[in-house]
Parts: C-alpha cells; structure tokens; sequence
C-alpha cells in the first residue's frame, strides 16, 4: 500500500522517456502534484502531458527548468546528461531527484553535490529500492540484530536486454554498459547493509563496442563481511539478493530490488519471518514521498541514502570499470 501523500512539491519531469512515464504514473497514484514536463520536443512534451494530465507542456528541458510552477525537477535523461541537466536545474533553485546511476562518474557526482549544498536544495539519488517496505523492514531487522554477525551478502541483477550495437545499453558514448543500467543497484544494495568496502576486486567481460556485459564483484568490508554481486545484460537471471548472517538470513525474492517477498530463516530451519510487498504500482513513488518529507522537514539530504554516499558509489562504480578496462569518451 502507498502511504498518504502530503502536500508540498511541484514536480516537473524533465525527459519523457519509458522511466520518466514508470515514475510520473507512481506520483498520480500517490496522489502528488505533477505540474509539467519538459521534452527535446514540444510533440513529445505535448504528449506524455495529456497521458498524464500535467498541467504544463515544455518542448525544451530550458522551458521546464525556468518554470516557477515547479519545486523539485526528476531528472530521466540517459546518464551522461545527468549532472548538466541536475546542475542546471539546482542553478534555477529547484531541488532535484536524479535517475540512478547517480551520474557517469564520481567527480561528477562531487560536482553536483557541492552545487547543491551551496545553493540550499535537495540533491538525490533515485536509487527508489532504498525507499521500499520491504527493505526498510530488511534494515529493521539487522539493526535488531536478527541476523546476528553478517558474514555476507550476494546479490545479483542479470538481465537479456538489445544487443544492438547501436543501443543505449551498448553505447559508450551514452554511458552504455551492464554495470551503470544493472550493476548499481547490487553495488548500492551491499553498501546500504554492510557499508563503504574496504577493498575492490572486479572482472567483466566487454562486448563489441567496448561497454561491459558482465560484471563480477567482490567487496571486503569494514566488519570483515564480504560481498559479491554479479550483473549481466545479455543473460537472464534469478535477481535474488541473500544476507547471510550467523544468526539467520535474510532471502530476498527476484525481483529482489522492487517490491517484493523476503523471509528470514534460523540457522536450523526454521522460519521466522515471511514479509510480502503490498504496493501500488511500481513503487516509485515512496522515494518521492521521502524527497517531500525531507524538504518539509527543513532537510536538504536523504537519510536512506545521503548524497555522499552516492558521491562514494560513482567512485566505486569508477574503479569497477578501470579494473574491467571500460572507458566513456568524456574520460579521454
């Protein structure tokens, strides 16, 4: 189920594109205020306006981010366009929701962060699973100590997607690869339950335009724990994500990053716990819910997710690939 909404932000959505109309329909469900949307097109911003009912229409990102009917811009466009377009929106004083992965790269990450704090706003990461029921009932329980000492954690996020070269998933110069669409979201998953790793290994496997395919990691932590994650997008796989603890572990169901069954289990079997979602829609919108409540409350960072610690995951996302020799033309 969706928590109530409370008034307070304007959305505007700057990009049309199959993620901008996944969230803009979670925000019509949880009942928030979606104001405008901006496209490279007026055909195209015309469009997912009347689909949605917005009330205002931008053929240009420009025209959105100059609109003083909107508070807080969602950023949708591919990932090298992230940090200008965030950028330009926190220059207009808007606060901004950016689409995972966070940026392209970790001094960009930097760039936007300190551009936020200095102007005042919110800067977030859309990473939408840190805000779903079923993992906060996740972190609940670790922090109960229901797991006892975490060894481990292994996730994985392994889809077939196009294989045309010519795609955004395969296109360096569009921040193409398995491991920035894929890869972030089992990264950002063992960071959230075991913290910053202390050390990095990683191996791929690159396709014909040099972006990654496979990715394979192994993190060691501050406790000791360690962590792997695997991401592919030319295989399908189960999207399972384990906790493994030396009290119990926690087996979160594919497809473990949206809402979603989990249960928790003894070291002898038994189990203690069965949690099962109950949302609607994706559940894209229990991160914009957070976005408003942390802007009502005089915030200007996400307690689930603290714009540092998105900043240090493009880092990590940066070392990944220089291990896996994987290259973007603005890093030339």
């Amino acid at each position: 189920m969706t928590p109530d909404p409370s008034p307070g932000l304007r959305w505007g959505i700057l990009a049309t594109g199959d993620i901008a109309r996944i969230f803009t329909s979670d925000l019509r469900t949880a009942g928030l205020d979606v104001r405008a949307v901006g496209s490279r097109t007026s055909d195209g911003a015309e469009a997912f306006a009347a689909e949605f009912g917005i009330p205002r229409a931008h053929g240009s990102y420009a025209g959105l981010l100059a609109d003083d009917d909107v508070d807080i811009v969602y950023v949708a466009t591919p990932h090298p366009m992230h940090a200008e377009n965030a950028l330009e929106a926190i220059a207009h004083g808007k606060h901004v929701l950016v689409e995972k992965s966070f940026t392209l790269t970790g001094d960009q990450a930097e760039t936007v962060r300190r551009a936020a704090e200095e102007r005042g706003v919110l800067a977030m990461e859309a990473m939408w699973t840190r805000y779903l029921p079923h993992m906060v009932r996740i972190r609940e329980l670790i922090a109960a100590g229901a797991l006892g000492d975490i060894r481990a954690v292994q996730a994985d996020h392994c889809q077939r997607l196009p294989s045309d070269p010519g795609h955004r998933l395969n296109a360096l110069e569009l921040g193409g690869g398995a491991l920035l669409d894929l890869g972030v979201y089992p990264v950002s998953f063992v960071w959230d339950v075991l913290g910053a790793p202390t050390a990095i290994s990683a191996r791929g496997r690159l396709g014909e335009t040099g972006a990654d395919t496979e990715v394979a990691t192994v993190f060691t932590h501050g406790s000791g724990a360690i962590s792997t994650t695997l991401s592919s997008s030319r295989a399908a796989g189960p999207v399972s994500a384990h906790i493994i603890g030396t009290e119990g572990r926690i087996d979160i169901d594919g497809v473990w990053y949206s809402p979603t069954s989990f249960r928790l289990t003894r070291p002898d079997g038994e189990v203690a716990e069965e949690y099962t979602s109950e949302v609607e829609g994706r559940g894209m919108q229990y991160e914009a819910l957070a976005a408003e409540r942390i802007v009502r409350e005089g915030g200007r960072d996400s307690d689930m997710l603290p714009l540092a610690e998105s900043v240090a995951i493009m880092r990590a996302l940066d070392e990944i690939r220089a291990q896996i020799g994987v290259h973007y033309p603005e890093e030339s």
